[in-house]
């Protein structure tokens, strides 16, 4: 079977040599850090025992697939890789300026592919001599765990290197979606607002942390709610996600960040990882609790729904990927109840714009603006499915 080459050991990469190993692969982890590499190497194992513990694997099975994961502080280990998976800072420099290396170690018919949730896939393919042969590949953490996988083509990869690297993937049992090189591709982009309102909802005094959250999880049927998540996430990461992709739309102010997100991401309160952030993680710590008044909770739950409808529908007006990947995408990649677009059919278009014009005729700011799809399909009568 191919070879394939893991480009940072930190939980990404880990996560990432772990499936490929789980499918068969031989893989070579790299690392610049030693103590990354051994770090990686101790949570695998232990990530595999576990499993053990569980039933889930039998011990033989599971040390043959650590068997099958080499680490390395060698790039020239990747010189028989038939793909390569950077798993790295998201700096679009840095990674440009390992490809560019790359491509000088790895074979000709050698696959370069990318893990970058928002950079540009034609910037760090132009790095490369051939790159026909760069595609972004994006996994969800924890790539063990998420089924989805975006597949991101730049408009220099060649449709060899995108067929090849889709069956690939699919031979690991994920589920693979296209998606057009924009920023965010499709998921980083269409959550903005599951994030962004929420911000907005708590700096305009309309409801709390808790509360937001509450209305999310217990009336909107999410997993988690908005902070909580956050701060799972991580502020600092999450923070950066929201200003790469605002830049990136030309300052489109409908991912505008938050300074609030900024303060916290300045501050150190990261979230879980820093034991503080939207809520307290200390030990005795007392958790904050919502009003659980049902109409306010509705009021939040539609306000962040129809922001995220506009930007699934919004998404699909411009091509970005299909109806179908776009609701598999926010159900398979972040745990979304339903797909969006399906959503809005229930809800209805029409109530889809209407409450999209009256925030615009509120606050006046483009941030609101229907997407033309939405209001096309109201005018027409028409659904997504």
């Amino acid at each position: 079977m191919t070879t394939i080459g893991i480009l940072g050991a930190g939980s990404m990469g880990s996560g990432i040599a772990q499936v490929a190993a789980t499918a068969g692969h031989e893989v070579r982890l790299f690392d610049t850090n030693p103590v990354a590499l051994q770090k990686a190497s101790e949570k695998l194992q232990k990530i595999l025992n576990r499993l053990v513990e569980k039933g889930r694997l039998d011990d033989a099975t599971a040390k043959a697939i650590f068997g099958r994961i080499y680490f390395s502080d060698s790039l020239k280990a990747y010189a028989e890789c038939g793909m390569v998976i950077e798993a790295i800072i998201e700096h679009l420099d840095i990674k440009k300026s390992v490809f560019s290396e790359l491509e000088s170690i790895v074979s000709q018919d050698c696959i370069l592919a990318t893990n970058t949730s928002s950079l540009s896939v034609a910037s760090i393919a132009s790095a490369c001599k051939d790159p026909s042969r760069v595609i972004g590949i994006h996994f969800f953490n924890p790539a063990p765990l998420m089924k989805l996988v975006e597949i991101i083509p730049a408009i220099q990869t060649s449709t060899e290197t995108t067929e090849k690297s889709r069956k690939l993937i699919d031979t690991w049992g994920k589920l693979t979606i296209l998606a057009k090189d924009t920023p965010g591709f499709i998921v980083n982009r269409v959550a903005r607002p599951f994030y962004g309102e929420a911000l907005r909802i708590y700096e305009e005094g309309f409801a709390d942390v808790a509360t937001i959250d509450w209305s999310m999880t217990e009336l909107g049927g999410f997993r988690m709610g908005p902070f909580t998540l956050m701060d799972y996430i991580g502020n600092d990461v999450n923070y950066t996600i929201t200003e790469t992709v605002f830049k990136a739309f030309y300052y489109d102010p409908r991912y505008k960040p938050a300074f609030t997100q900024k303060r916290l991401s300045e501050a150190g309160y990261h979230g879980r990882k820093a034991g503080k952030g939207y809520y307290d993680y200390s030990e005795n710590a007392e958790k904050p609790q919502p009003n659980r008044d049902k109409e306010l909770g509705e009021n939040i739950v539609w306000r962040i729904l129809v922001m995220l409808i506009n930007e699934a529908a919004d998404a699909l007006y411009l091509n970005i990927a299909s109806r179908d990947d776009i609701d598999l995408a926010m159900t398979k990649g972040v745990n979304y109840p339903k797909g969006l677009l399906q959503w809005a059919d229930e809800k209805g278009i029409q109530h889809c714009v209407d409450t999209m014009d009256r925030l615009h005729s509120e606050y006046l700011e483009d941030r609101y603006r229907c997407s033309p799809l939405l209001r096309r399909m109201a005018r027409d009568g028409k659904t997504f499915y």
